[in-house]
């Protein structure tokens, strides 16, 4: 039985009739008020979620220089002087390096199906290519995985998360066309040496944050914000290949032994228009969301960019005087390559903003050709993020956009979580609040609105660097104590509700009743199944 805290009827106060188009208030579970009578729904027979969490190599493992690891672009961005928060770095971070055995013991405390974490490049390959091959850096990989395969977790890399090794940006990075063929050296090794046992794989985590925050706004690595109408779209036109000759690398070598899932990792803010009877807040609304998600979306599961992004890009470049637009093209035979380089749709999601039109005049800047600035609705409650608020009707809305925009692709969740500022409390109460209405929006979604999720990955396994903020920013389900030099991992009360949601596998309907997977301890580890399975206690997964 796979159940959903769905309430069939409900009453919000503060809307008098149906908006059209189609608000955020009509499912605004911060201020709706659940009609009387209106229980609890079950919904059963259905396929279950896989379950997880997630961490990055950079914000976790430390050891920076640690048997011959190579640096990268975040260990340098880190070493600048004001470039990170209270000049926080990862040289240590939660030592994950050297704390295999601890790092799974609490992934067996949440009862993950699943854990996502990612390879730190220099690593395995010091300066970016294969002529020479850390053999210490590999060993760790290789422990780990089999750690987590032992506990019955399966492995979910990413193979590019943010950490560039520094020798390539220093021939240019992602901007020099010749990073796609060393990241498709790099996938290639990766996979050899652990496609044997790793069946999820990611390529590139968020673009979007690559290409525009480290290349156009330049509060991330590599920090570069002078050509901010120009590079981040180089840069994303790049990932975007690199992207997809890793997975016709994979389709062609490895696919038929190994039989594993390669795609990408998109993440996306859901957009309203902040007037909803304003047709320019909706069309504002619209340009956020295809400039966003559909940036990197649409040339991999539609073929080539976006029209709105042409047309807008172009028309602003030639308005300008340019003999061209600054977003470069696609060959035909690239748009060919490029479209259908996905198993799954990976995506990330944390909150939702209100759009509305702004006219940047002749800025040319992504800003500019977005065209659109965005709010926040003052009720929705805060995080320990400026960017973050609590807003879990969004989840369900970009579930049901993508799979109306991208042919109701099988969905990944490979991040979705929230932060805390401020002294140390255990009891994040909002935490634990967050993952309820969320993980219920996604469920909704999935057996609801018929969205095929398959995945849901909690942001994060543990406190960490959360990179540019430093430290101060906390996403994690564990608190790590780093003023001991042991650095150990520590639950927070929210790590109760997860592990909780994941041994019932969702939400037990009330009415019948206490179920078994409430039950603490060893006697509370039957899952909320299927009873075509038998009442079988067998770990969820995303490969069907």
């Amino acid at each position: 039985m796979f159940c959903v805290n769905h309430h069939t009827t409900r009453t919000v106060s503060h809307v008098t009739g149906p908006l059209s188009p189609h608000s955020y208030q009509n499912d605004w579970d911060i201020t709706e008020e659940e009609e009387g009578g209106s229980p609890t729904t079950a919904i059963k027979n259905q396929r279950a979620v896989s379950w997880g969490t997630a961490t990055a190599a950079y914000q976790i493992e430390g050891g920076w220089r640690a048997d011959g690891k190579g640096l990268s672009i975040w260990d340098k961005f880190a070493h600048t002087p004001l470039k990170v928060f209270e000049d926080d770095n990862g040289d240590i971070a939660c030592d994950s390096y050297n704390k295999i055995d601890e790092d799974v013991a609490v992934l067996k405390q949440l009862r993950v199906n699943h854990y996502r974490f990612s390879i730190s490049w220099t690593r395995v390959l010091p300066d970016g290519t294969t002529n020479y091959i850390n053999e210490a850096g590999f060993s760790y990989y290789d422990r780990l995985v089999n750690a987590l395969l032992a506990e019955n977790i399966q492995p979910h890399i990413t193979l590019y998360h943010w950490d560039l090794p520094q020798a390539l940006q220093n021939v240019g990075g992602w901007e020099n066309e010749t990073t796609v063929e060393r990241f498709k050296d790099y996938a290639d090794l990766v996979f050899s040496r652990l496609g044997d046992r790793v069946k999820l794989w990611i390529t590139i985590n968020e673009p979007y944050n690559v290409a525009m925050v480290g290349h156009g706004y330049g509060v991330a690595a590599p920090g570069i914000s002078f050509r901010p109408g120009t590079l981040p779209y180089i840069v994303g036109h790049n990932l975007i290949k690199a992207h997809a000759e890793a997975w016709h690398l994979y389709n062609d070598k490895y696919r038929a032994k190994q039989n594993g899932m390669v795609s990408i990792t998109i993440n996306s803010d859901w957009s309203e228009p902040r007037n909803p009877y304003k047709q320019e807040d909706i069309d504002a609304a619209r340009r956020v969301i295809q400039f966003y998600i559909g940036w990197f979306a649409h040339p991999i599961f539609n073929g080539d960019y976006s029209e709105t992004m042409k047309t807008i890009i172009r028309e602003r470049s030639l308005a300008a005087g340019l003999s061209k637009s600054r977003l470069p093209e696609f060959t035909p035979e690239e748009i060919k390559r490029i479209k259908g380089t996905y198993d799954y749709f990976g995506f990330n999601h944390y909150t939702t903003v209100l759009a509305y039109p702004l006219n940047y005049g002749n800025l040319q800047h992504y800003d500019g050709d977005r065209g659109a600035g965005t709010v926040v609705d003052r009720t929705w409650l805060d995080s320990g993020s400026g960017w973050l608020k609590v807003t879990p009707f969004g989840l369900r809305r970009i579930l049901n956009f993508i799979k109306k925009e991208y042919g109701n692709p099988t969905i990944i969740i490979t991040e979705n979580g929230v932060s805390e500022r401020g002294p140390i409390d255990l009891k994040d109460y909002h935490r634990s609040y967050f993952y309820e209405k969320y993980i219920n929006q996604v469920l909704k979604a999935h057996l609801l609105d018929n969205v095929d999720v398959r995945g849901y990955t909690a942001w994060s396994l543990m406190d960490n660097l959360e990179w540019a903020t430093g430290f101060a920013e906390r996403f994690g389900l564990f608190y790590v104590n780093r003023s001991d030099p042991n650095v150990p991992r520590v639950a927070k009360e929210s790590v109760s509700l997860y592990s909780t949601i994941i041994n019932c596998n969702g939400f037990p309907d009330p009415a019948s009743g206490p179920h078994d997977c409430l039950k603490p301890g060893p006697e509370g580890n039957q899952r909320c199944s299927d009873s075509s399975s038998g009442g079988k206690n067998k770990p969820d997964t995303m490969i069907n």
